[in-house]
């Protein structure tokens, strides 16, 4: 069974040899392959070279093409911040939406723009589907509605729209997702087996607006996605203990667990079938433990989700993360003799 196989099973809930191993590697994986973040971020050869490194040398199941929250924004027309050697960062002081009225002037931007961020990220699944071929699964990445929301209009401004001027914040959830939908098409099309929704700004969020601009939102986002024959993970870090019920109602094949949350009670709430992954402290657990402490957490986290339940971190594997840890995380279960055999 190859890893892409695996993976693939698992979210259809058919029988497989080892949990699958989904750690999300960005910064990490730059540092592996020995290139500047800025590079791995917006030249997808860079990208994609990282990624098949991590995954040979260490047996993820996956490669992927997240690499920041600003792909979008940027196509939009938002002013992006491009460090040498970190991620790239939108200026919220200037925020593309700061006046709400430009939403109206917007107009979607093509994923397929030769010279685009989103065509950039295309082309890295391009790449990867053709260098992984059956081997590796290859997860597509956009952004969810409120932190596309957030990244356009501000985290601060869109907090106050909220109630302020809910039928902006409509309209601008509507301008997103048909937007996200259209990217996520092409990552599809050009090899995607899934597609991650990374949505952090929505753990920020009461249950109540969540429930009325976002869920359904979200919904649709994962919907369309399922339509183009597509898996969907479903990735908002931070603490979702007040919407984990809700997350697990929306039909996502896989849902992401970040460390604040309790995982036993994210079982509990989100029924006996959900495939959820992760749950591990980044820093604490990953960065600052040792492999004997990362082991302890993963069985840890095995007996409170049960089987439907593949490995990973809360969130990102921060930079600095040593490859004797990461490999603790990747070979847990017996995962690294299976690989090897």
């Amino acid at each position: 069974m190859t890893p892409r196989e695996r993976l693939l099973a698992f979210l259809r809930h058919q029988p497989v040899d080892v949990r699958p191993a989904l750690p999300i590697t960005m910064m990490w994986a730059a540092d592996l392959g020995g290139v500047r973040y800025r590079d791995y971020a917006t030249r997808a050869e860079t990208m994609a070279a990282a990624q098949l490194a991590v995954a040979r040398q260490f047996g993820a199941d996956q490669v992927s093409v997240i690499s920041d929250p600003a792909t979008e924004a940027a196509d939009c027309g938002a002013e992006v911040f491009y460090p040498p050697d970190a991620p790239p960062a939108i200026d919220e002081g200037r925020a593309l939406l700061a006046d709400p009225a430009r939403l109206a002037t917007l107009r979607r931007p093509d994923p397929h723009r030769p010279g685009s961020r989103m065509a950039n990220r295309v082309e890295a699944v391009r790449l990867l589907r053709r260098a992984a071929g059956s081997t590796f699964a290859v997860e597509g990445w956009v952004e969810g509605p409120c932190a596309e929301a957030a990244d356009l209009r501000g985290i601060n401004h869109l907090m106050l729209d909220f109630y302020d001027d809910p039928d902006f914040v409509r309209h601008l959830v509507e301008f997103i997702l048909e937007m996200e939908l259209a990217y996520a098409a092409a990552q599809v099309e050009a090899g995607a087996d899934y597609i991650g929704i990374g949505d952090a700004a929505a753990s920020l969020i009461s249950r109540e607006l969540y429930d009325e601009f976002i869920w359904p939102a979200e919904k649709r986002l994962i919907d369309g996605i399922h339509a183009l024959g597509a898996a969907v993970r479903l990735h908002i870090c931070g603490n979702t203990t007040h919407l984990i019920d809700a997350m697990a109602r929306l039909g996502a094949n896989l849902i992401d667990v970040d460390y604040p949350v309790n995982l036993a009670l994210a079982r509990t709430k989100c029924g006996a079938t959900q495939v959820l992954a992760g749950n591990l402290h980044p820093v604490q657990i990953m960065k600052l433990g040792h492999p004997a402490t990362i082991t302890s957490a993963l069985e840890a986290c095995a007996e409170a989700a049960g089987p439907w339940w593949a490995i990973g971190a809360g969130c990102e594997i921060p930079r600095g993360t040593s490859p004797e840890n990461f490999r603790a995380l990747t070979g847990f279960g017996g995962r690294d003799r299976v690989e090897k055999g």
